[in-house]
């Protein structure tokens, strides 16, 4: 039986602007259908309106106190943008979110509704509801985030591999930055490109030998061309052609990749591109 290891890092997708822009959305939603139906926190009590006075009135409330999420979920992206955030501190995270959210509604209550109960009963309460509203649509919505990536992922590994079919006997050519054409290298003979500067080195086999070709352009650039053939990014200074590494292994410094050449060339492989290394290393038939 596995564990989920909390230090690990959790998914990209959780953290793509696109996805916590749509979990904002859904949880809002959710939660002004959650609170006209399920009427928590004494909401029947609020105001003597009718139901379509009190959906727009719990709409404007709602909304204030979804800020507290679209604060959170601001900080999250900005301070882990193009970094690994762990399971440990993303579950204390929401946490921090559910509890803030709740303090919102009880001061809303205690000031402007003139709630009797004490303090600690109306926070006890309201962190319950304010779990509800926010954990069920971040469940839901991680379980949906998680199939549009596997969906993508086996799309565009089927793509992969009618690509690779198609061209793996062809040239790849490459441009630099002005769209002129500088050289072109077959897929098979492709190893590893390296950034340098304001320039790349394309490292490639001629006659079995490694050679390298420098390149007035930038790994960004290059990087979406060459991911559907394999030819997949592992640090942010190199992009690696997997169809030529022999191993994966781990050191001191973390996870290395060794490519099928007779110098054993070895590159490294960054934290924020690992999980995606070895799912790309798996899916050409190799073990780490």
């Amino acid at each position: 039986m596995s564990f989920l290891n909390l230090d690990q890092p959790i998914p990209s997708y959780l953290l793509k602007k696109r996805n916590i822009v749509r979990l904002i959305i859904y949880t809002s939603l959710f939660a002004l259908f959650f609170i006209n139906f399920y009427a928590p926190f004494g909401v029947k009590l609020w105001f003597s309106v009718t139901k379509w006075q009190l959906l727009l009135y719990s709409s404007l409330i709602i909304l204030t106190g979804v800020i507290v999420v679209v604060i959170s979920r601001m900080i999250m992206y900005s301070l882990y943008k193009g970094k690994s955030l762990s399971y440990l501190k993303y579950f204390i995270w929401i946490a921090a979110e559910v509890f803030f959210m709740a303090l919102f509604y009880v001061l809303f209550e205690l000031i402007f509704l003139h709630d009797k109960r004490n303090f600690f009963e109306l926070l006890k309460v309201s962190v319950q509801n304010t779990a509800l509203v926010l954990l069920l649509p971040y469940a839901v919505l991680w379980l949906y985030f998680s199939y549009e990536d596997k969906k993508e992922y086996i799309e565009n590994l089927n793509e992969t591999a009618s690509l690779k079919n198609e061209i793996s006997n062809k040239l790849i050519p490459f441009h630099d930055e002005k769209g002129v054409l500088r050289i072109s290298v077959k897929l098979e003979n492709l190893l590893y490109i390296e950034a340098n500067d304001n320039y790349v080195n394309i490292h490639h086999l001629v006659q079995g030998r490694s050679e390298s070709f420098l390149l007035r352009n930038s790994l960004k650039r290059l990087e979406s061309s060459l991911r559907r053939l394999g030819v997949v990014r592992c640090h942010r200074s190199y992009l690696v052609n997997f169809s030529k590494v022999r191993i994966i292994y781990k050191n001191s410094s973390g996870l290395v990749i060794e490519l099928d050449t007779t110098d054993q060339i070895q590159i490294p492989v960054s934290k924020n591109y690992s999980e995606n290394v070895v799912r790309q290393f798996l899916n050409q038939g190799g073990s780490v």
